[in-house]
């Protein structure tokens, strides 16, 4: 259908009028030196920014979105770059995960409330891809996604290092006095030495991940290298791509159907992907309008094989995976073991399987053949028992394979400070047997669930050669972290939960093949506890009050409660 024929744009509804707010409109654009005819019904495309200095994974995207803005200009339309909130997950206190939900409204409101008809999100560390599909699926305009890439891959005296991964290992040896503090300085120039967000399986290289399968990134966006001249190719090509997605009227809910959802969760098992992409595709699916549930990611893709062999759970890291061939070959594997749903639409207008039927692979060592798996079984485990009610998870390819069925003595800590406080206490009654319990850490705990879960061990056991034992909370953990760790656990402390009862020297029964988490008091002794609990008092007000009250837990994906589904694109009334 060519232009003219189309209906008008959702863009003239501002610049296509022939009157006194038309005039407003488009004069006060031209003061950036923007010509008449550019207002003459083109696309206008979005190109939604999250460039900070502040977010390092995110600080070269205004160079990025340049090759977006040729390719958009390249296709007949009309780029226009805005900023939005951005999340830096090094940066920010108390977590940037407090602020997904708010950085998705600015997404929302910006969309809907300015003169765009198709949206390009520039994205890399770890929320502000969730916060930017969350808040333009909310919107439900022709969409594409671009990430900044990973960094080159960390050198430190002859060896790889992997960015988050190499700081929890390391950090442990300089505990345990394996490794001096002069060293441990010294490794801060080497494991990140390029543009682009983590180069291990972390949150940031799992949601690029999550983008391309559920279909709404080009084949390759998830791995190619922050500084490759490919990425910019890539951008440029993305621009072309979304002014006709926009010709097209190829909205996100026509991609971001239960389908690619269920494509999504396979391949965060077959990648070793992190625990967080349960939380942010549950509550990207609240958005638009899909029932996904927490069970899915166990019933999907929990008994999936991990065939990348990435840091956290293995020993490569991104760039070894973008020469291996990517995430097209993981994907094409999946189908070939009849564990894509291959139909599934794409931004290019293309099927998932029409994009990787021909993807060949480079290095079987990083990206396994099927039957040779880095794990047999890696995907997320889905815990439930009186401990969890609404579930919890754990990542077993991250997870030591001894402990995965483990009973053990309770250490609790009632927060993160009770933790500090007693960690490294040498008088600390703790052995390897023990269960680590850290409460209230959630959505409404911390607030914000920080990436608190993976709690470093005790020094005193650290010497005895301990490098991991269970450890259970209701935070998460970082994608780039490792061992035998339950997260997410619902509902949490804070909001009552069972987690808020435990004591010092309760048992505690972990069986993560029978799916199960317990606490082993009766049911008498935990009424009584229950009766005896006292809530925590919430922030007294801003962002954080309003987030406390409205948010929800963790097995529904910690969006609020007031944001799940979307307002549309409909155009608002003349602001004058």
């Amino acid at each position: 259908m060519t232009d003219s024929k189309k209906p008008a744009r959702r863009s003239q509804a501002w610049f296509g009028r022939e009157d006194r707010d038309g005039f407003v409109y488009r004069s006060w654009m031209k003061n950036q030196g923007h010509p008449h005819d550019l207002f003459d019904g083109r696309p206008i495309i979005g190109i939604c920014n999250t460039w900070s200095e502040l977010t390092p994974c995110n600080a070269h995207l205004r160079e990025l979105a340049d090759w977006v803005k040729r390719g958009v200009w390249e296709a007949g339309g009309f780029p226009l770059e805005f900023p939005v909130m951005s999340l830096g997950e090094t940066q920010l206190r108390p977590t940037a995960m407090l602020f997904r939900n708010l950085a998705s409204m600015d997404v929302e409101e910006s969309i809907r409330g300015n003169p765009i008809d198709g949206v390009v999100l520039m994205m890399g560390c770890d929320k502000t891809t969730p916060s930017l599909m969350m808040g333009a699926a909310s919107v439900d305009l022709p969409t594409i996604g671009l990430s900044g890439g990973p960094m080159l891959t960390g050198r430190f005296r002859g060896a790889t290092l992997g960015s988050g991964t190499g700081v929890w290992r390391m950090s442990e040896e300089v505990r345990a006095g394996t490794m001096t503090m002069e060293e441990f300085v010294e490794a801060e120039s080497c494991m990140h030495r390029s543009k682009g967000h983590c180069m291990t399986m972390g949150t940031a290289s799992s949601m690029a991940c999550m983008v391309e399968s559920l279909g709404m990134a080009l084949p390759g966006n998830a791995a190619i290298p922050a500084v490759d001249a490919r990425r910019f190719t890539l951008a440029q090509l993305t621009g072309r791509r979304i002014v006709d997605m926009v010709r097209e009227d190829l909205r996100m809910s026509r991609i971001l159907r239960r389908e690619a959802f269920v494509n999504a969760i396979r391949t965060n098992a077959a990648i070793g992907g992190s625990t967080n992409a349960v939380i942010h595709l549950l509550a990207l699916a609240g958005r638009i309008g899909v029932d996904l549930k927490l069970d899915d990611w166990d019933k999907l893709g929990s008994h999936l094989p991990c065939i990348v062999d990435l840091q956290p759970s293995g020993e490569a890291l991104m760039e070894d995976f973008f020469y291996a061939g990517g995430l097209p070959v993981v994907l094409r594997e999946l189908a070939e073991q009849g564990l894509l749903e291959r139909d599934a639409l794409t931004v290019n207008g293309r099927s998932l399987w029409d994009n990787v039927r021909d993807a060949e692979c480079f290095n079987r060592e990083v990206i396994r053949p099927w039957n040779r798996p880095l794990r047999p079984e890696a995907g997320i485990a889905v815990l439930r028992g009186n401990l969890a009610p609404e579930g919890a998870v754990i990542k077993p390819s991250a997870a030591t394979p001894e402990l995965l069925r483990h009973r053990g003595r309770a250490v609790v800590f009632e927060n993160i400070e009770h933790f500090h406080e007693r960690i490294n206490d040498e008088s600390l009654d703790v052995d390897e047997n023990c269960i680590l319990v850290l409460k209230n850490c959630g959505p409404r705990g911390y607030p914000g669930m920080a990436e608190v879960g993976n709690m470093p061990l005790p020094p005193k056991l650290l010497r005895k050669g301990v490098r991991d034992m269970v450890r259970i909370s209701d935070a998460r953990m970082s994608g780039t972290a490792y061992g035998t760790v339950v997260l997410h656990t619902s509902p949490e402390a804070a909001a009552g939960g069972p987690l808020a009862l435990v004591r010092d020297g309760d048992m505690i029964s972990l069986d993560v093949p029978a799916r199960s988490l317990s606490l082993e008091i009766s049911d008498e002794e935990m009424a009584a506890r229950r009766a005896a609990w006292q809530p925590p008092p919430k922030p007294e007000r801003g962002w954080a009050r309003l987030y406390v009250e409205h948010v929800q837990q963790a097995s529904r994906g910690a969006d609020l409660d007031f944001l799940v589904g979307g307002s549309g694109s409909e155009v608002a009334r003349d602001s004058h």
